[in-house]
C-alpha cells in the first residue's frame, strides 16, 4: 500500500472539507504519485471545474516532480486555464512518505472566472500576481497531456519538423525529457512518430543528453 491510499480515509475526509467550505467552484483532487501516471486520481471533489474524475491522470506538473525536474515544493496561488478557457486559482500540496520521498499531492483548483467581473473589489482575495503565472495542463486524459508537452517543445524551436537539425530535436527531446514525458510508457512511440525519428535515436539523444547533463554536475561539484 502507498502513503496516500494507506491514509485514504483521512485525506478523502480532508479534500471534502475544503470542497464543501469553498463550494461548487472549487475543485479538490487526491493524487497517488505511485499509480500508473495515466490513473493517478483516486479521489475528487467538484470533478465538473477541470472535467475529471476518479481514475484519470495527473498533470504535466507532475510529471516534473517525478521526473526530478521539479523541487517538489509546495505550490500556492498559480493560475491556469481549463481547456475550456475557464481561469482557475490552484495550489498544490505534495504528500511525503516517512523517507521524505513524494508519493501523492492534494491540489486545489478555484474557478475564478465569475470573480473577475469584481476584480477590484476582489484583488486581495484573488491575488493575481504576474510571478504566479504559471502552466499547467488540465485533463483526465494522459494522451492531451503528451500533446500538449510536444506542443511546447515545437513552439521552443519554432521551425517545422523538416527543417529541424539534429540539434533542434536533441534540444526538444531535452525539453521533454525535463518535463518527465518519458516517464509514460506511450510516449517514445508518439515522440517518435511526431518527430519522424525512430526510437533508437531518442534513446541515442537522451544518452547524450543525460550524459552531458552529468558531467556538468560533477564539475560544479569539483570546483
Amino acid at each position: 500500500m502507498s502513503y496516500v491510499m494507506d491514509n485514504f480515509d483521512m485525506l478523502s475526509r480532508i479534500i471534502k472539507g475544503i470542497a464543501a467550505q469553498f463550494g461548487e467552484n472549487c475543485e479538490v483532487v487526491l493524487h497517488d504519485l505511485t499509480r500508473n501516471y495515466e490513473h493517478t486520481i483516486v479521489a475528487i471533489e467538484n470533478g465538473h471545474v477541470t472535467g475529471r474524475k476518479v481514475g484519470d491522470s495527473g498533470t504535466n506538473m507532475g510529471l516534473e516532480i517525478l521526473r526530478g525536474t521539479s523541487s517538489g515544493a509546495d505550490q500556492y496561488n498559480y493560475v491556469n486555464r481549463t481547456l475550456d478557457n475557464k481561469i482557475i486559482k490552484s495550489s498544490s500540496i505534495y504528500l511525503k512518505d516517512s523517507n521524505g520521498d513524494i508519493t501523492g499531492s492534494i491540489c486545489i483548483n478555484f474557478d475564478i472566472t465569475g470573480l473577475l467581473s469584481g476584480q477590484k473589489e476582489l484583488q486581495s482575495f484573488i491575488n493575481l500576481q504576474p510571478e504566479n503565472a504559471m502552466s499547467e495542463h488540465f485533463s483526465g486524459n494522459i494522451d492531451d497531456i503528451l500533446d500538449y508537452l510536444i506542443g511546447q517543445s515545437l513552439d521552443l524551436i519554432g521551425k517545422p519538423i523538416n527543417d529541424m537539425t539534429k540539434k533542434d530535436k536533441m534540444k526538444a527531446i531535452e525539453f521533454l525529457d525535463k518535463k518527465g514525458i518519458f516517464l509514460i510508457m506511450k510516449s517514445m512511440d508518439k515522440v517518435a512518430d511526431r518527430f519522424q525519428i525512430s526510437k533508437f535515436s531518442i534513446y541515442n539523444y537522451l544518452d547524450e543528453i543525460r550524459g552531458t547533463e552529468e558531467a556538468k554536475t560533477a564539475k560544479k561539484k569539483n570546483k
